[in-house]
């Protein structure tokens, strides 16, 4: 089997295959045994499988066949290296200005850029000059799941060959930056993988329930919409307007919508043959934790055995356990709004996010396959591993 058979192997949901990130490191240990290609694809083709998911750039070739998924916007590349007035902040909002690039997938390409313009002269050094990037990059916004989660998988995936250690210096950070843009880019198709995945799930003639506004599930619902699929969509508008921004992306797309307040959920619900949010984080326990209101959304849907579905890239799998809607770090909401002015006494929530627990969420389409909220743990155990 050629390289090219690997990446084109159709998608089946019934078919479970290890994340890239273990293949890949399984294809270099192999190299450094002596084994032959054959021999190499052929035992990560044949191993038995370990979860429900797909190799993520198979899955990424796949979802745009016809477009040019690397190509980023040329104003938007890394000016050139410049060590000595080099800021992993800077870079960050460099790629942070591409509006079609997630906040963790601009982490990830300016700690790509880190290694590149690093001056370490031993790979401690580098490993060190790097963790500190990172926790620049964390600390920049302590309440972004998705940014800290996006750079400790990049930390974690660049460093996991114990190849580094037996080649000299130079070859190492070259193997390091290779490492680094394989990341970088399927960080970056996970979106569209995503939308080629969840698409399969919508029905024609559906009306769909969205709560505010998501970048991916803007993206699936617009290549469902692209592909012939005549659905309707619901979208809640507060707190912040942001169904509103959704609205108005899928009106552009010729998607029939209607705008609902947040506390006419309950009353819409018997209408809505599905739910589908994003995800600001995916914690161990397989829940989720997004805008404020969706735990309710769920509960609701839950009630009235509605499904629902959770589009998330990998990149927001995080470490974290919360037990309750408390046990996260506040985040307040902004542009909260009322049409009478409101008493100083009087106590305003304004929390921005909840947490969903798993029992409440059907599957997550994400770009490591299709999974249930109970697989969510083994996929979490392998990404950090």
């Amino acid at each position: 089997m050629s390289e090219s058979d690997i990446f084109t192997t159709p998608l089946n949901r019934n078919t479970m295959w290890r994340s890239a990130s273990l293949i890949l490191e399984q294809q270099e240990q192999n190299k450094a045994n002596g084994l032959s290609r054959m021999e190499e694809t052929g035992d990560v083709i044949q191993r038995p499988p370990t979860s429900v998911t797909s190799d993520w750039l198979a899955q990424a070739k796949a979802a745009v066949p016809n477009a040019n998924l690397d190509d980023v916007p040329s104003k938007y590349h890394a000016p050139p290296p410049d060590a000595l007035s080099f800021s992993v902040i800077d870079e960050f909002n460099n790629w942070r200005s591409n509006p079609e690039l997630a906040e963790a997938v601009a982490a990830i390409k300016a700690l790509t850029a880190v290694i590149k313009r690093s001056q370490a002269t031993t790979m401690m050094e580098l490993e060190i000059e790097l963790k500190k990037a990172s926790d620049s990059l964390k600390a920049w916004d302590e309440t972004s799941i998705s940014l800290s989660a996006g750079c400790d998988l990049f930390t974690r995936y660049v460093t996991r060959t114990s190849a580094l250690e037996y080649e000299d210096f130079s070859a190492g950070k070259s193997r390091l930056i290779e490492r680094g843009e394989r990341f970088g880019e399927i960080s970056f198709k996970a979106r569209k993988t995503i939308a080629m995945l969840g698409q399969d799930f919508l029905q024609d003639g559906s009306t769909i329930l969205v709560h505010g506004f998501s970048r991916v599930v803007l993206a699936l619902l617009r290549m469902a919409a692209s592909n012939g699929k005549h659905f309707s969509v619901v979208c809640t508008g507060r707190p912040d307007n942001r169904g509103i921004e959704m609205s108005k992306e899928l009106v552009g797309v010729g998607v029939p919508i209607k705008l609902i307040l947040d506390s006419a959920v309950a009353y819409t619900m018997e209408k809505i043959d599905m739910v589908l949010f994003g995800a600001d984080g995916v914690v161990e326990s397989g829940g989720i934790i997004n805008m404020i209101g969706t735990y309710q959304v769920a509960l609701v849907a839950h009630n009235m055995n509605k499904p629902v579905y959770v589009a998330a890239e990998s990149y927001k799998f995080a470490r974290l356990y919360p037990l309750d809607q408390r046990d996260m770090s506040p985040v307040p909401c902004k542009n909260i709004k009322f049409e009478v002015p409101v008493p100083k006494s009087v106590e305003v929530e304004s929390s921005a996010r909840d947490y969903t627990p798993p029992q409440y969420l059907t599957l997550l389409f994400t770009d490591l396959g299709v999974l249930t909220p109970s697989a969510v743990s083994d996929e979490l155990i392998q990404l950090y591993l």
